[in-house]
């Protein structure tokens, strides 16, 4: 079995991240690594407390929500209300970052940014951080699914290879062996 690569599995924590997301115009998740250990995390949201923007609509301001505190903002503010240092340390995001926190990012030492998808990527921000020395890289997700019932999906699998094998065309024996790859299934002619 192959392992997930370091780049997607702390952009699928950020994915994650961005489900718990109050915001209805766009969800985000941000994950702060150093070391490859995740030190934080957080996503876009009302203040803790707070109204959210789920149950009472957003709030906007000059097109802005401004009752959400961004994803990368939570990340960093968790990491200074337990007293964690961000000196050097990357972040996973979800979307390109806006302009205040790609301020935000820059004044707390982060020096890599990844992100997975463009939006609205302000010039500024982009000058900012290449000024900076902070490196960007777009790192799309790859499709990651989490299987919560393995053994059912294994027992379906097998009997769906083995309906496959009873068809005598090449491509069912081609999608049957693929399964078997694929799903790490015994292959009965073998046993």
């Amino acid at each position: 079995m192959e392992r997930i690569a370091w780049n997607q599995y702390f952009m699928a924590q950020s994915h994650l991240l961005a489900l718990r997301s109050t915001c209805q115009r766009l969800m985000v998740g941000a994950t702060v690594v150093r070391d490859k250990r995740i030190i934080a995390g957080g996503y876009n949201g009302s203040v803790t407390g707070s109204k959210h923007c789920v149950d009472e609509g957003c709030y906007v301001i000059d097109g802005h929500c401004v009752r959400t505190v961004h994803a990368e903002m939570n990340a960093l503010l968790q990491c200074a209300k337990f007293g964690v240092p961000t000196e050097g340390a990357e972040i996973y995001v979800t979307h390109f970052p806006c302009l205040q926190c790609c301020k935000a990012l820059i004044q707390a030492g982060i020096k890599t940014v990844y992100y997975a998808s463009d939006y609205k990527n302000h010039p500024y921000a982009v000058d900012l951080f290449a000024e900076a020395g902070v490196t960007t890289e777009q790192v799309e997700l790859d499709a990651v699914v989490v299987d919560t019932k393995p053994q059912e999906t294994r027992s379906m699998m097998e009997k769906v290879v083995d309906k496959l094998k009873q068809l005598d065309d090449t491509e069912s024996q081609q999608l049957a062996e693929e399964a078997v790859s694929r799903y790490q299934l015994p292959n009965k002619e073998r046993i």
